[in-house]
């Protein structure tokens, strides 16, 4: 009687407003510590955020979708296109944000190898792929053959996206364990490895949650409670969202922003000795005179 959404849909535009507002919020917080940070900045922060708010648009046109199709039957072809162009740009986002971390562009290096560049060139388009998928799930019928043809599609190709976003992940942290075992900074390379474990196992639980948990979790309960998987699905999401944001946050002493390319570092501090050895030499005169020469020490 109160509109044409099904008793597992009808908490579903309060739910997705609801989620936007909470995005939006956390989106906000976030520009406000790149802004009050802004030393320790990187262009992937401000990617972050672009997510973010990404995120928070695309569920506010959710939200006014599912209202029109509860109010009117069906979807207002205007709001339903804005909500696949956003949702569209926050999937590639997403991927790309997290493969861009995983490989430690721009926190620690600038240049991403050939084998990284490949991955990047197989996972945007997998997304455009699921994307796309999605959306022609969403304008067809649940009852054609072509619903559960694409819905395979979609799961199958959305597995492989998150499956290769972890290859990134997994090299920096065999080539940091190898490092840890070569490299002298073996401190350095055992703090990048502990974060980026730390980050592996975040993407892992993500992804399980919110691929397999929450879908099989749509198939266990009464039906006037699937909504709920949607509801995890988006809580989940959040979480995600706020410990990868925590985790490489624009601050003084986070651990992983400390971390100092080995090279670069190495030719500051030889450069640093010389000029404050010449320097010194410059100015204590007194002390080259009075000071002894190797002759008389004995020593060459």
């Amino acid at each position: 009687p109160s509109g044409y959404l099904s008793a597992a849909e009808i908490p579903l535009p309060r739910l997705y407003i609801s989620m936007a507002t909470v995005f939006f919020a956390a989106a906000v917080v976030w520009t406000y510590t790149l802004l009050k940070y802004r030393y320790s900045v990187f262009k992937i922060h401000w990617l972050m955020a672009a997510l973010a708010y990404t995120k928070a648009v695309s569920l506010l046109f959710h939200s006014i979708n599912y209202h029109f199709i509860n109010s009117e039957g069906h979807p207002i072809e205007g709001w339903a296109v804005m909500y696949y162009i956003t949702h569209l740009l926050k999937g590639a986002l997403l991927f790309i944000t997290l493969a861009l971390i995983g490989t430690g562009f721009a926190f620690v290096k600038y240049i991403l190898s050939d084998k990284e560049k490949k991955i990047f060139m197989i996972v945007i388009p997998l997304q455009v792929l699921a994307n796309v998928s999605y959306i022609i799930i969403e304008e067809t019928e649940e009852g054609t053959s072509e619903y559960a043809l694409w819905r395979e599609i979609l799961f199958l190709v959305d597995l492989l996206c998150c499956g290769a976003v972890l290859f990134p992940v997994v090299w920096s942290i065999r080539h940091l364990q190898e490092a840890s075992n070569t490299d002298g900074k073996a401190a350095m390379n055992l703090e990048k490895l502990k974060l980026f474990r730390h980050y592996y196992v975040m993407i892992v639980c993500y992804i399980y949650f919110t691929r397999i948990i929450a879908i099989l979790l749509q198939f266990t309960v009464p039906f006037q409670w699937q909504w709920c998987q949607e509801f995890l699905v988006e809580v989940s999401t959040l979480i995600f969202f706020v410990l990868t944001g925590f985790k490489f946050r624009p601050a003084s002493n986070n651990p992983y922003l400390q971390l100092p390319q080995d090279e670069e570092d190495l030719e500051m501090d030889e450069v640093q000795c010389v000029i404050s050895w010449n320097h010194a030499g410059e100015s204590g005169s007194d002390w080259r005179s009075s000071s002894p020469s190797p002759r008389q020490t004995g020593r060459m």
